[in-house]
């Protein structure tokens, strides 16, 4: 067992403790991010790190471990209390916190319980983050009706930020931003450059730009940003829906997995209490088509956000290769307009919620032209005949590294063709139906050879994936006739 799973076990036991008390698993993840931040924060000023902390020394990890009894409650809320008012980065990270643990004594246990880990801060990238979603992953199972988040698995954002390979003095975006992930595994690839002082103060300062519509997680990624050294005197980091409007910001690369929820809508509440919803649309000058459809959009705002010659990975759900209507157009706009050289077909069962089959769309953003921008098509099939689980078979980096080897990220316009790795021209995919991306080549081995059929078990949760997906296709439409 890995240490994080070690750590995230430890800390969840607790959780059940504190159940009993009426602390919710939501008010006990948050309460913990606040703790085991100003731990970390209290281990990144001494050796090997030696970092200065943002956090006066009357508010620290170390005020707080010398109260007791009503002391420590009260010297905990005026921790909350005080660093929210902060300014910076230190204030974003402790907007509004209150304290959820009114028993001083099971406050104190927890406290300690962080206390006796050796080093929160030597666990590695992102340990926040892992520990955090890992928390999230158990609270999904205890009650069995799914996270409602889907993390990206750390192999694939390895992978993924592997193939764009950012440069020093390159920015980086990320507009569903979640706890950091793409930002802080570029980071840790342009720290192996030999940078130069000014490189490095970009790096920490200028490089990395995150948007979140969700206030918590913003929190979180702006705990990860901080205990990694990133982020000048203001958060990189924006708590806002990033589809309402083009910021004016462009960046070389944008690196992002949007949630995976089907429509935009908002709840609206009328004078007599009746509530209903209600699809939401974006109304942009620089889209090329109006849609409610989360994924869509995302994409349309991902080509907003590029300079020009920039760089996009997006994970995208099926249903945004082979949609109709606003769909379609914006799948031709986008391999005239920019080069969409490669699409890679994830397998199932690698992400927290069952049922979601996902790509991962590789594009360059060029200058208008009249002359189509994409030439080929290349598409990785790492679906077919491939099952993982997240619980006993899963994604590993090993497993992406023939996808990485077949992409050629030194030199991408040479590439070979192989089994599952196959290139498709312009004019091959406009001549598909709807200009229909959703193309598979190898034979289905579980379709037909009986004596290659996959485990029993693997057969039964396919089909209650696909089971699920036509389910929320049938809800989708059904939304649609609604309206």
């Amino acid at each position: 067992m890995s240490n994080e799973t070690l750590a995230v076990q430890k800390l969840w036991n607790y959780c059940n403790v504190l159940r009993d008390d009426g602390v919710s698993y939501g008010d006990y993840v948050e309460q913990l991010t606040y703790l085991l931040f100003l731990k970390m924060d209290d281990e990144q000023t001494k050796p090997p790190f030696s970092r200065e902390s943002k956090i006066p020394k009357n508010l620290n990890w170390e005020s707080l471990l010398k109260k007791d009894g009503d002391e420590l409650e009260v010297h905990y809320r005026h921790i909350l209390e005080s660093l929210g008012k902060e300014k910076g980065m230190i204030g974003v990270i402790f907007r509004k916190a209150q304290n959820k643990i009114q028993d001083p004594a099971k406050l104190k246990r927890l406290v300690m319980l962080i206390e006796g880990e050796e080093t929160w801060m030597g666990m590695g990238i992102d340990v926040k983050g892992a520990i955090y979603e890992g928390l999230l992953q158990k609270n999904a199972e205890d009650i069995k009706s799914g996270a409602g988040q889907y993390f990206t698995p750390r192999a694939l954002i390895k992978a993924m930020v592997e193939v764009i390979r950012p440069k020093p003095g390159e920015t980086i975006c990320d507009p569903a931003c979640g706890t950091g992930g793409f930002l802080l595994a570029s980071y840790d690839l342009i720290s192996k450059y030999p940078l130069n002082v000014e490189e490095k103060k970009f790096l920490r300062e200028g490089t990395f730009h995150g948007w979140d519509i969700v206030d918590s997680v913003v929190r979180l990624c702006t705990m990860n940003l901080y205990l990694h050294g990133i982020g000048g005197e203001e958060s990189p980091i924006v708590t806002d829906d990033a589809l309402a409007s083009d910021p004016g910001d462009r960046f070389d690369i944008v690196l992002t997995n949007p949630p995976f929820g089907k429509k935009s809508s908002i709840t609206i509440v009328n004078g007599e209490g009746k509530i209903e919803k209600e699809s939401l649309t974006y109304q942009r000058n620089d889209f090329w088509a109006t849609t409610s459809n989360k994924q869509l959009n995302f994409l349309q705002h991902v080509k907003t956000l590029l300079k020009i010659n920039g760089r996009a990975a997006i994970v995208v759900p099926d249903n945004v290769l082979f949609e109709g209507g606003a769909g379609e157009t914006l799948r031709k706009r986008l391999l005239q307009q920019c080069d969409v050289h490669t699409l890679l077909r994830l397998p199932t069962g690698i992400f927290y919620a069952q049922g979601v089959k996902a790509n991962v769309l590789f594009f360059d953003k060029r200058p208008a032209s009249e002359k189509p921008w994409t030439e080929k098509l290349w598409i990785y099939d790492l679906r077919t005949n491939i099952h993982f689980t997240l619980k006993t078979n899963t994604l590993r980096y090993e497993d992406l590294v023939d996808f990485i080897k077949c992409y050629n990220p030194e030199n991408r316009h040479e590439r070979r063709e192989t089994e599952r790795f196959k290139a498709f021209t312009y004019g091959e995919v406009m001549k598909r139906d709807k200009t229909n991306l959703d193309i598979f080549w190898l034979k289905d081995n579980s379709l037909g050879d009986s004596e290659n059929l996959p485990d029993p078990k693997l057969l039964a949760l396919e089909i209650a994936e696909d089971l699920e997906s036509a389910l929320d296709e049938f809800k989708r439409i059904y939304e649609e006739l609604e309206e």
